[in-house]
């Protein structure tokens, strides 16, 4: 399989450079920088949910999307731990998978990723080139300008389909679902992690209308898997799924997690489902909201044995959870003091990592907390079960974030809810982690979350000083 598929990788190059040749094209980016820059002026920097743009594009490319297999996942939190274990048990299998995340952690390459590799510069520099003078057409005669995360989608269904050709592709939604830029395929399996409040200028104000967005990505006869334990959210996912005649598989009715054991480095369980029960199973992974993850994504493998002849033996399941790699999601990254980061990002998120380290971290001194968030999140209620639980924050701004909210007035926030709390604002984040550092004393916990876009500012720094 690998044979063939490099000899089809080395045909396809040929064929693109000898088209390029006849049509005396000269390409403009030669480097990542050089598309990152283009792409300030060239995609519209404000969120525009619909799928017209995408579907232009798709049609002028010849629906390269139509030459791959994709599990598609939306929903509020889970979606990237859920992806990187189906993605890491599918590699273990033997199966060559792609895996289309967002946003990063550690580096935009990791956006795009084949086999557990990111996305090589030079190949994000050759789709971009290739897809320049369309995207250029499209603003002036189409539909107008994509957005960035558009054009990261368009890039991605290049790459899979024209390169690295994987025999499945682990495909996350963005924002929503419906009107999601990803939901242009017709995947294998639809699967929708938990629901919860976020986005909801765009979304909606209720569960049921933040869960009726997640679920477009529900396709007629499509396996449904669904690890949303909300009462308000499931309903709407399963009749929705019943409109479409899709099997539905739910948390804790068709499959759970049982029998767990958990500890401070990891989770070790039996998973049991329709058709059968595997045992000896372990993540790396901590927190219940893992275990719901864990169990989505064993379940989604499932469907894919049974519907579609996929072979995954139980070592297969067990390897490959057992080598789940996630950053910024609960991850350790220092031991003296104590330090977790994690992307928590909306109530849903901050109540699961608080709950987490009441659990886990009973035998810590202090709790201190490193926190930014974005304008556009509820921030207080964000912000409540954090005060409630911390001995001492640090609030911050991004500097290259202009949603970020002033570290000021989320300073100010914690104070009004929680007045004997300790709480220090710092603006630029490399400046604040140097303030959080000397706060921790050798036995504190300290936690860096609030945003994603905080945890990969500072996690280079805290893996270089350990």
């Amino acid at each position: 399989m690998n044979d063939y598929r490099q000899n089809g990788q080395s045909e396809r190059f040929l064929i693109l450079l000898a088209r390029k040749e006849a049509e005396g094209r000269v390409d403009q980016f030669k480097t990542a920088h050089d598309v990152f820059s283009w792409m300030e002026h060239a995609c519209a920097q404000t969120i525009q949910p619909g799928l017209e743009r995408m579907e232009w594009m798709l049609n002028q490319l010849d629906h390269p999307e139509r030459r791959l297999k994709f599990i598609h996942i939306a929903g509020t939190n889970g979606k990237g731990s859920t992806a990187a274990m189906i993605a890491s048990v599918l590699k273990e299998a033997g199966y060559p998978t792609g895996m289309f995340v967002s946003p990063y952690v550690t580096s935009w390459h990791e956006r795009i990723q084949f086999d557990g590799q990111s996305i090589e510069e030079t190949s994000f520099v050759r789709w971009s080139n290739e897809l320049k003078p369309l995207i250029e057409k499209m603003a002036e005669d189409g539909p107008g300008k994509p957005t960035p995360f558009e054009y990261w989608t368009l890039v991605s269904l290049c790459y899979f389909a024209r390169e690295a050709f994987p025999w499945f592709v682990v495909w996350e939604t963005g924002m929503g679902g419906r009107l999601d830029s990803t939901n242009v395929v017709f995947p294998l399996v639809s699967v929708i992690t938990e629901i919860g409040y976020d986005h909801k200028n765009w979304l909606g104000d209720t569960l049921t209308e933040i869960a009726s967005e997640k679920a477009g990505i529900v396709k007629s006869g499509v396996p449904v898997v669904c690890g949303s334990q909300k009462e308000e959210a499931v309903p709407v996912i399963r009749n929705i799924s019943r409109d479409h005649r899709s099997p539905f598989y739910l948390l804790n009715k068709d499959f759970l997690v049982k029998d767990v054991h958990q500890d401070s480095d990891g989770q070790n369980f039996t998973f049991q489902n329709v058709y059968r029960e595997l045992s000896g199973l372990s993540i790396p992974l901590i927190g219940d909201h893992q275990l719901q993850n864990a169990g989505t994504a064993l379940m989604t493998l499932e469907v894919l044995r049974q519907a579609y002849a996929t072979v995954i033996e139980p070592e297969h399941y067990r390897n490959g959870l057992r080598k789940t790699f996630w950053p910024g999601r609960l991850e350790k990254v220092s031991d003296s003091p104590h330090i977790l980061l994690d992307g928590a990002h909306n109530i849903e998120g901050i109540n699961a990592l608080i709950q987490t380290i009441k659990k886990y971290h009973t035998d810590c001194g202090r709790i201190g907390f490193l926190v930014a968030v974005m304008k556009d999140k509820p921030v207080r209620e964000m912000m409540k079960p954090l005060a409630d639980a911390a001995d001492f924050v640090t609030t911050t701004s991004l500097e290259d974030h202009s949603r970020s909210l002033a570290a000021e007035e989320l300073a100010r926030i914690l104070k009004e809810i929680n007045p004997r709390l300790s709480v220090e604002s710092v603006s630029g984040e490399k400046k604040a982690l140097h303030v959080f550092m000397e706060k921790l004393a050798a036995g504190d916990l300290g936690v860096v979350a609030g945003s994603l876009f905080l945890v990969s500012a500072v996690r280079p720094m805290l893996l270089d000083r350990k």
